[in-house]
Formats: structure tokens, C-alpha cells, sequence
């Protein structure tokens, strides 16, 4: 591919994650549109520094555990109903 291509292409997948971030209401969203914004930086690396995406991969799996685990005890994955982090 050529560097434009995959610039480009980058440049739209970090804006759908931004934009998602921002807009998303549910944890399970905010958590796939931060994965895009991290394959959107990973895509670069891999292109000019040959980078493997093995740490996305961990990171997905923590964040789904995670995200699991508040949905087990909470029942609810609503961000704006999630107060984890006040207690």
C-alpha cells in the first residue's frame, strides 16, 4: 500500500474512534471505539516502524475482562450509571 493509502485510512478509523468515544453512552461502544483508535496508531507503527500488534491484543482482552466483570456485578454497562470509581 502506498503511504497515502494507509494515512489516510488511519486518519479516518482514529476519527470514527474519536467521535465514538464522544458520543457512546454504553461501555461495551466506548471500549470497541477506543480498540479503533488504537489499531489507527498501531497501523502506523506497523508502517513505518514494522511494529506487531500484539499489545492491542492484550489490551482487548483486559478491557473486555473488565467490562465483563462491572457488567456481572452492576448489571448494566451504562457509563453515566457506572460510579466505580467514587467509593
Amino acid at each position: 500500500m502506498m503511504l497515502e493509502h494507509v494515512l489516510v485510512l488511519s486518519a479516518y478509523l482514529f476519527s470514527i474512534g474519536i467521535y465514538g468515544m464522544i458520543m457512546s453512552r454504553n461501555m461495551d461502544i466506548a471500549l470497541m471505539c477506543l480498540e479503533l483508535i488504537l489499531n489507527a496508531v498501531n497501523m502506523n507503527f506497523k508502517y513505518f516502524l514494522n511494529f506487531v500488534m500484539a499489545i492491542t491484543l492484550a489490551e482487548a482482552a483486559i478491557g473486555l475482562t473488565i467490562v465483563s466483570s462491572i457488567y456481572h456485578n452492576r448489571k448494566s454497562t451504562c457509563i453515566n450509571q457506572s460510579n466505580l470509581l467514587n467509593k
